[in-house]
């Protein structure tokens, strides 16, 4: 509204009286209604102060046009930077422009383009600017402060719109039969004890939680590792909190827990299982010992087992990632993990909108890391692979199928 005014009159008001109008602006807006006038008229907050002050002072009952003062001829007045030195635009673009932080001649190439170093070396070359001036002509230029955005997977996959769509089948088929489908993967290690986790929770004022300087790991408390099994048709999860090393054998281990605990109550005629698991970790398609303690689970289960991978790269794609972890990590950010009983009330405590419900449990078990599984062993296993990427894509059978008769 303020900037449709000022361009409305800036062209009808001569200089003072343009200034007492911006000075009642600000002053019927209160605090900070300098600072806003300022950015909406695009005029100097010092021009702003100096109405105030007119306005203010006992020669305002005048009216602005019987000021003799402060009122320039058209044209008059200080001259910007720019126009005094038409350079100097070209010169700071050519030092923040994003096509030249691959040329190592650049003055600023291993810097941090902080305005006052930006100034310093626009100095250096001849250009009297100060850092706000800087600051300035960054805006005028199009620049913002930015972080960085995380958008590119690494290397693409030939293959990988096509596993997104194969993947996509498969979850319909299971999903249209009334088949369990999970999503499985592992939350990063997470430390015990009173270190700091990320995040702002709210507190009394000035009083913030204490926690450690240092993240050096408490012997006595340790990590955890949770890994999760996610069901994408019930909008449920199971976490198992584990203490010892994050292995093929833990990460069945949760699967068979969360099948006896929420999916067989739910799945009572269910014949098959699928999977949908990242390309690495723990159950990553090149993890010998992860197949061979899936097909102890078939067995145990008289289950056929199906796993889909995503591709290389696409681990982000994964639903626990987006539809639980992320859930998780919002609940309990800006506390410290004390406890192991902390971690498991947290994360069972997640809820969301859409309904998602979480069961957490410790794994007190020690799993041995390093484990070997011979050529003679991965012979045993009845795995039948897909045509389409057999690595990516396969099913265990149970070596003893359930008698149907």
């Amino acid at each position: 509204m303020i900037e449709s005014k000022y361009q409305a009159l800036s062209d009808r008001l001569n200089e003072a009286t343009l200034r007492f109008w911006l000075a009642t602006e600000a002053e019927a807006l209160g605090r900070g209604g300098v600072s806003t006038v300022a950015r909406a008229t695009g005029t100097s907050r010092a021009t702003i102060y100096a109405g105030l002050k007119e306005l203010r002072s006992p020669s305002a009952t005048q009216s602005p046009e019987k000021q003799s003062h402060g009122v320039r001829a058209k044209g008059g007045g200080r001259k910007k930077l720019t126009a005094k030195d038409p350079g100097l635009l070209d010169e700071l673009d050519a030092l923040v422009d994003p096509a030249t932080r691959g040329d190592s001649q650049s003055p600023l190439r291993w810097t941090c383009k902080s305005t006052p170093r930006l100034a310093k070396e626009l100095k250096e070359r001849g250009h009297a600017v100060s850092r706000r001036t800087v600051c300035r002509l960054l805006a005028q230029l199009g620049y913002s402060l930015q972080s960085t955005r995380k958008t590119r997977e690494g290397g693409k996959h030939p293959d990988r719109d096509a596993q997104f769509q194969h993947i996509a089948s498969e979850v319909e088929q299971y999903q249209s039969a009334g088949d369990p489908v999970i999503s499985v993967d592992t939350k990063k290690k997470e430390l015990i004890g009173d270190f700091k986790n990320a995040g702002q929770e709210w507190q009394p004022q000035g009083q913030p939680e204490e926690v450690r300087v240092y993240d050096f790991i408490d012997s006595a408390l340790g990590k955890v590792a949770p890994y999760g099994v996610y069901d994408l048709t019930a909008n449920q999860g199971w976490v198992s909190v584990g203490i010892d090393h994050d292995t093929a054998e833990f990460a069945v281990e949760s699967i068979r827990r969360w099948w006896n605990e929420m999916g067989k109550p739910l799945y009572p005629k269910a014949r098959r299982l699928l999977i949908t698991a990242d390309c690495g970790g723990s159950n990553g398609y090149r993890v010998r010992l992860w197949r061979v303690q899936l097909q102890k689970l078939a067995d145990e289960l008289e289950i056929a087992i199906q796993v889909c991978h995503f591709p290389p790269g696409t681990s982000k794609w994964n639903k626990i990632e987006h539809r639980m972890f992320c859930h998780i990590t919002q609940n309990w950010r800006g506390r410290p993990l004390l406890s192991r009983e902390v971690v498991v009330n947290l994360i069972g405590n997640t809820t969301t909108e859409a309904g998602l419900r979480i069961h957490a449990e410790v794994d007190g078990n020690t799993y041995e890391a390093g484990i070997k599984v011979s050529d003679q062993e991965l012979a045993t296993l009845a795995i039948e692979r897909d045509e389409f990427h057999g690595e990516w894509n396969y099913k265990i059978i149970p070596r003893k199928m359930p008698d149907t008769g």
